[in-house]
């Protein structure tokens, strides 16, 4: 009994902690989804974004106490403009998406969510994680070595 308790909190931790990308693994998905040159933002832009956003992990979330909205996913979409968690209010919900759509493994609606934002005038100047870890910085390193 002790062990299938033991296994069921194993389990259940591994659910909560959702996917971490390797390096590598997320820039090949991200280029076989049409991230590399979308809106003229490269595909070292989007790597660095998901690094500093997220540390490419697709069940990062975090809460923004001043206007009551949280940040979800492998980009840290925003509940206030870009998706409807059912509890941010005033939410716009732009992408069309529900929030806990964006934490799944498999990051495609989390793509075409983040493709939307860019889209916007703001474009990738939207994340403040990438204005402070990105912008006029050399990215090289995010995707070196990945043969993308």
């Amino acid at each position: 009994m002790k062990s299938l308790i033991f296994l069921g909190l194993v389990l259940l931790s591994v659910t909560v902690q959702g996917k971490v990308f390797k390096r590598c693994e997320l820039a090949k998905t991200l280029k076989a989804k049409g991230m590399d040159g979308y809106q003229g933002i490269s595909l070292a832009n989007w790597m660095c974004l998901a690094k500093a956003e997220s540390n490419y992990n697709t069940q990062a979330t975090n809460y923004n106490p001043g206007d009551k909205s949280t940040d979800y996913g492998i980009f840290q979409i925003n509940s206030h403009y870009w998706c409807n968690d059912g509890k941010t209010p005033g939410a716009v919900n732009a992408c069309g998406v529900s929030c806990k759509a964006l934490l799944q493994d498999d990051i495609s609606q989390a793509v075409a969510c983040a493709k939307r934002v860019v889209r916007d005038p703001q474009g990738i100047r939207a994340w403040v994680g990438w204005k402070n870890h990105c912008q006029n910085k050399d990215l090289k390193p995010y995707i070196n070595g990945c043969g993308v």
